[in-house]
């Protein structure tokens, strides 16, 4: 029996992986932003600031205590943007990527930690679609970055319009939201390229990986979807479609109508993890800030680049919200069952990122003296990954960027496997109780 024990003492689980390698590239990131040469400043930067950029780059969050074009040089801003290109990719994809490189073969361990990294269905096929993701977005990162030179070049002259075109387009599709204008996007708020451009990069990435090769192979075939496609794409539409409209119509009065409509459909699609702003979000109502941070809480898809409880969360949240209005005794969707464990994780995720954000915003009103609701924005941007923030994150203090820091990493690597990764390996025994009624409601 202790031999067996013994034996069992050093074996690691895919989500203990997963964990590891999303912790040691931000150590890695850290110290690299430490190197003189990194920093604009004379000096290296302080190891707190390189830890907080490394996390909210690894994690696509977006959250800077320094200025990310005039606190870095362009080896700091290449460092970070490396990290973003890893991050939103996933580490164990990148590091299947150098594996496929070296001419190593991919094991059953490897298949099976890359399928729980991007949340494929099963094992069979997966370092093919490892391969079309990876291709998929490079492509489609090199597509943005060409769209947006007609508008970098001219404004920042070759060299840096390319690297602003790349930077931008990467930062985009990674739903990152690190920008090197200073103050986001607002100098572009009427500008239909620069805006259509980071939209539609925002959206591709968010949307998810296995979504992308649905649609490669069923086409536009909606009805030989698989149901998460389904469920991802009609979500999407309509959490892209809402805060649009209460944008339109409630918020910023300052600007007409026709000048108000760029700005809403952009918020509407950053809000929810890519952390983008073509308007001050202070200029918004205290029920707009209300909206997003509720829509930041949602995020994008699962297998995406981007972070939140996910678009499929709230789905079955609502179906199951519905059925038991309806008493139906089964929760279905486009014809289909939705199983019982999925109904399970939805709602403890939903519990894990409301105490979250709720519990981090507590903290750091306390800490900081600062009214709790600005405090709730900036936790639920930092366990969204989202980035958007109303400018109080370069003030903090270390507590209060320990807080945002963890509540980055958890929102990126997602809470259920930081918790499946504590847990010791060993065999589970399912067990079965007597029932006894329980009175809820």
């Amino acid at each position: 029996m202790e031999k067996k024990k013994s034996g069992n003492k050093f074996r690691i689980t895919t989500f203990q992986i997963i964990v590891t390698g999303f912790a040691g590239l931000i150590v890695i990131g850290a110290l690299l932003l430490m190197l003189p040469f990194s920093s604009s400043e004379p000096g290296c930067a302080p190891f707190s600031d390189c830890l907080f950029t490394a996390t909210s780059a690894v994690c696509v969050t977006g959250l800077v205590v320094r200025d990310t074009a005039t606190g870095w040089t362009p080896f700091g801003q290449a460092v970070i943007l490396a990290l973003i290109q890893t991050g939103g990719m996933g580490v164990v994809t990148m590091a299947v990527v150098l594996s496929f490189l070296s001419g190593k073969k991919i094991g059953l361990k490897e298949r099976s930690v890359m399928q729980e990294s991007i949340s494929a269905p099963q094992v069979g096929g997966i370092v093919r679609l490892t391969r079309f993701i990876v291709g998929t977005s490079l492509c489609i990162e090199g597509i943005g970055m060409a769209a947006l030179l007609p508008v970098m070049i001219p404004r920042f002259g070759l060299g840096r319009g390319i690297w602003y075109a790349l930077f931008h387009s990467v930062s985009a599709f990674c739903n990152a939201g690190f920008d090197l204008m200073g103050s986001s996007l607002t100098d572009f708020s009427q500008n239909i390229l620069v805006n259509v451009v980071i939209m539609v990069l925002i959206t591709v990435g968010g949307i998810g990986f296995l979504v992308w090769n649905d649609i490669r192979e069923q086409k536009f075939s909606f009805r030989h979807y698989r149901l998460q496609t389904k469920i991802v794409l009609v979500t999407s539409v309509v959490l892209v479609l809402l805060p649009a409209l209460w944008i339109q119509l409630f918020e910023l009065p300052e600007l007409s109508a026709g000048r108000r409509l760029l700005p809403a459909l952009f918020q509407s699609v950053t809000l929810r993890t890519a952390g983008f702003n073509t308007v001050d979000l202070n200029l918004f109502s205290d029920s707009g800030q209300a909206m997003m941070i509720i829509w930041m809480l949602i995020g994008g898809s699962p297998g995406s680049t981007a972070g939140g409880m996910k678009t499929t969360t709230l789905a079955v949240l609502l179906l199951t919200a519905w059925s038991v209005f309806r008493r139906k005794g089964q929760i279905a969707c486009f014809g289909r069952r939705i199983a019982d464990e999925a109904v399970h994780n939805t709602l403890a995720i939903l519990v894990m990122y409301v105490c979250l954000f709720s519990v981090g915003a507590v903290v750091i009103s306390h800490v900081e003296r600062l009214p709790l609701v600005t405090c709730m924005f900036e936790t639920a941007s930092a366990v969204g990954t989202v980035g958007v923030t109303l400018g109080i994150t370069s003030h903090l203090g270390l507590i209060s960027r320990i807080v945002l820091m963890v509540l980055m990493f958890l929102g990126r690597v997602g809470g259920l496997t930081l918790i499946y990764a504590a847990q010791p390996v060993r065999a589970s025994v399912n067990r079965t109780y007597p029932m006894e009624k329980v009175t809820v409601g």
